[in-house]
């Protein structure tokens, strides 16, 4: 399956989710915001929201500051 990843293209197992792609990435452990096709997905939905096909993902790292 293919998507594109921040821009990139990806190649990525059949019904791979969004917490698959963030292991993949090395950021499984990382505070980041996800957006597929332009709406938000919640942290406790990343192992159950299933990548498709096609799917335009966005990965922002949180940062704190002050």
């Amino acid at each position: 399956m293919r998507i594109q990843l921040n821009g990139e293209p990806r190649h990525l197992e059949p019904d791979a989710t969004i917490a698959a792609l963030l292991d993949a990435e090395g950021l499984g452990q990382r505070r980041v915001a996800v957006e597929v096709n332009g709406e938000i997905v919640p942290r406790g939905r990343h192992p159950q929201h299933a990548l498709r096909d096609g799917d335009r993902v966005e990965i922002v790292h949180a940062l704190g500051g002050g």
